[in-house]
């Protein structure tokens, strides 16, 4: 036991600091890797009251701004992009057409900015994604535009009042993931390695720390089984790493699905004395190699996707839309229920 103890106070100190963050958002994500560069990037979206999500889909070549502060970014899309956009007003996560997936997750630990952030160009955290998703195709050219010039964060609260404090997960088409922390101005970029998943607090640090604790345990006798952030992300973590590899895209969802389910928050389940305790509203499944992207939607009695490789992506395109309100009935490729609709309007 000696050689467990430094991990396991590292994983007590984090965990601590996990389970004392108030109204923390239980969101997950797990890569699922099968074989021949297949891969497939699942998350959840966990939060106390329902958060209506729509599934939009964006052409090449849309001309664009981070804020709507004098002071902001512009940019000229260059690559197609599903997004899924809660509220209507801001981008959780997406998947642009050269297989690059970023996810926002919750992380109470976050502080976007220091002192010098009025005088920096601002960056919107509805559009946070966008940004992203239109000027890279590869993990590498993220990190490179993060730290390419500096920038403050602003968003509009949510929700009564909450501030989206995230930090974001990004995996592209050959599997290299990184995860990405804001920390009072700076920007801390970690490479994920071998780990395959995450979800909220505490910082990827001493989550890290609290992963290889239980790598030294072992998962096959036991693995801890609470609905806490760390709980959670030790046991993707470990399903990930002992599923089958497999070479069919409709079965490596369907084994992504499994595992992130088994990381989930029962939908309607509540701890007598924690109101903030946040339930699985929808999840998505998102596959680089064929460019699907599935919506989950846990009230729902199946789940669907739509094709990138289906759909018009070409400059002056127009912008598409599915109302996932009102797709209760579907399951398989709805790719052909997208409908023509004006950009939505970003909650600057």
């Amino acid at each position: 036991m000696k050689t467990l103890k430094p991990y396991l106070i590292a994983a007590a100190a984090a965990t601590a600091v996990a389970c004392s963050a108030p109204h923390a958002g239980a969101c997950s994500r797990v890569m699922y890797q099968g074989t021949d560069s297949l891969f497939v990037i699942g998350r959840s979206l966990d939060w106390k009251t329902p958060i209506p999500t729509n599934v939009y889909i964006y052409p090449r070549g849309m001309k664009k701004v981070s804020s709507d502060q004098p002071n902001h970014l512009s940019w000229t899309s260059r690559y197609g992009a599903v997004y899924a956009v809660s509220y209507d007003g801001g981008i959780t996560e997406g998947m642009n057409e050269e297989g690059l997936v970023i996810s926002g997750l919750f992380c109470k630990g976050t502080v976007y900015n220091d002192e010098r952030a009025s005088e920096l160009p601002q960056m919107s955290m509805a559009v946070f994604v966008a940004w992203m998703l239109d000027q890279c195709a590869t993990t590498d050219e993220v990190s490179a535009l993060l730290q390419k010039a500096p920038f403050a964060i602003q968003g509009a609260t949510f929700d009564g009042g909450t501030v989206s404090q995230l930090h974001w997960g990004v995996t592209d088409k050959s599997g290299k993931s990184i995860i990405f922390e804001f920390d009072h101005g700076k920007i801390h970029i970690y490479d994920m390695g071998d780990y395959r998943a995450m979800t909220n607090d505490p910082n990827w640090p001493q989550m890290t720390a609290i992963i290889n604790y239980w790598d030294k345990i072992g998962g096959k006798n036991m693995l801890p089984g609470t609905v806490s952030s760390p709980d959670r992300c030790v046991r993707a973590n470990y399903f990930a790493h002992h599923v089958k590899a497999v070479d069919d895209p409709d079965l490596a969802v369907a084994i992504c699905r499994s595992i992130l389910v088994n990381s989930c928050v029962p939908y309607t389940y509540e701890i007598q004395g924690q109101p903030e305790l946040s339930s699985t509203q929808w999840r998505t499944y998102s596959v680089p190699c064929n460019l699907r992207y599935y919506f989950d939607l846990v009230t729902n009695p199946g789940y669907y996707y739509v094709d990138l490789n289906k759909v018009n992506l070409r400059k002056g395109a127009p912008v598409l839309k599915l109302d996932t309100s009102k797709t209760s009935d579907l399951v398989g490729d709805a790719t052909s229920r997208l409908f023509v609709t004006k950009p939505f309007s970003p909650m600057y």
